[in-house]
């Protein structure tokens, strides 16, 4: 893990190592904040990603559904 001015002093090393295969993350103010990895992985991930997305149309569809019902409320009286 590096830190943000650690990596920018570093980038080189930050790449190389992405490179090699292995995701290089980056820290600022002391919180994980993003992460290096190498645009093979990158692809692999958002391709594997779009693979296991199912469409909206299946994703309604999957709705437990059944009859919701209403809910028995009476009228509020208006006459006053």
């Amino acid at each position: 893990m590096w830190t943000l001015q650690d990596a920018k002093n570093k980038f080189s090393a930050v790449v190389e190592a992405a490179l090699a295969g292995t995701p290089q993350e980056v820290t600022r103010r002391g919180r994980p904040a993003v992460v290096v990895l190498s645009i093979e992985e990158y692809h692999r991930l958002l391709n594997s990603a779009v693979q296991a997305r199912e469409s909206f149309a299946d994703h309604l569809m999957a709705f437990p559904g059944g009859d919701l019902g209403r809910p028995d409320v009476a009228p509020r009286n208006v006459d006053v």
